[in-house]
């Protein structure tokens, strides 16, 4: 993506903000602005970019605002923490865009997070996915600045996203796949750990020829039967990084669940799209345009231009800087 100016990073903010632009639009706006944040090291539109994200949380769409949540956590500047910290500490917003705004701090790393993330995780009154995505939040930070971390030697990712949980530290021997599926499934354990298994499993499974990547699938499907409703949520989003047809069967058993959470089902929703060249998979998107929860309907129309996208081989999900100035 080419620099990225001032009047750029305004017109995305504006497309942004707008609740009559069509939300598969914003959500290309949402992508460019994003790049510009993430920059590294940051340019003089970093702090704009950061503050356009963040203007949007006053849209009533959830997917939306979770959406700008997770943008701002994978930034890596502090300046995203008081719009993420304003967000968790609204009890009147959607659990959905307040666990995310706690993933986001999480991902973020910075310690002066940790009061409201202890204080949440351990209040009782709030929501249980609230309340076990600080406790992942809170494991997260403590990992980055610990003692361990620096003696661990995680296996390099194919993926550039920072996620709730770094993968399990490499072993002398080659990774077993049914002790790493032990450890994903085992309820009585931290959920950080489960996580960490989680996202070990997800690079065994990339490149999508590796010889363990359809056995890490089939195991990471089974995290979809899961009591937890943040773990589902997790696995369906990582099946959405992988994009591996393999996993296409228990999203779309997922998606079609209507007893499913919203959180749960549009994540499969999202993973699905990012599949979208893959024969059925538009068909199976479209029959959810109407569906009863809203987060899902807006989920498939973002899916469908992601398919569409797919199918284009467009180089970025993104608005291109040249094209959003008029």
């Amino acid at each position: 993506m080419a620099e990225v100016s001032h009047a750029t990073v305004a017109a995305l903010r504006k497309t942004l903000t707008s609740e009559t632009e069509p939300l598969a639009r914003r959500f290309r706006a949402l992508f460019s602005l994003k790049y510009v944040a993430c920059l590294n090291p940051p340019t003089e539109q970093t702090v704009p970019a950061i503050e356009a994200i963040a203007a949007a949380f006053t849209s009533p769409s959830a997917l939306l605002k979770h959406e700008l949540a997770y943008c701002l956590g994978q930034s890596k500047k502090a300046d995203a923490v008081p719009h993420l910290l304003h967000v968790l500490k609204d009890k009147g917003e959607d659990t959905m865009c307040r666990h995310e705004a706690a993933e986001a701090l999480g991902a973020l790393g910075f310690e002066d997070s940790l009061a409201l993330l202890k204080e949440l995780r351990d209040d009782k009154n709030e929501p249980e996915v609230v309340r076990e995505t600080c406790d992942i939040a809170v494991d997260r930070i403590l990992w980055e600045i610990s003692e361990e971390k620096k003696n661990e030697k995680i296996r390099p990712s194919d993926f550039a996203s920072i996620d709730p949980a770094p993968p399990l530290p490499q072993a002398a021997k080659e990774p077993s796949i049914p002790e790493l599926e032990s450890t994903l499934l085992d309820t009585k354990l931290p959920l950080f750990k489960r996580y960490r298994a989680m996202f070990a499993l997800r690079d065994l499974a990339s490149p999508p020829d590796l010889p363990t990547a359809v056995p890490a699938i089939n195991v990471l499907s089974k995290g979809l039967k899961d009591p937890s409703a943040l773990f589902r949520h997790e696995i369906a989003f990582v099946f959405g990084q992988l994009c591996h047809p393999a996993s296409i069967p228990s999203l779309t058993s997922t998606l079609s669940d209507l007893n499913e959470m919203g959180m749960v089902r549009h994540e499969a929703a999202e993973a699905l799209g990012s599949l979208g060249d893959e024969e059925g998979v538009e068909e199976t998107l479209k029959q959810f345009l109407n569906d009863p929860e809203q987060v899902v309907r807006d989920s498939i129309i973002v899916a469908l231009d992601m398919a569409e996208y797919e199918k284009n081989g467009d180089k970025e999900y993104a608005l291109l800087p040249e094209t959003t100035v008029a």
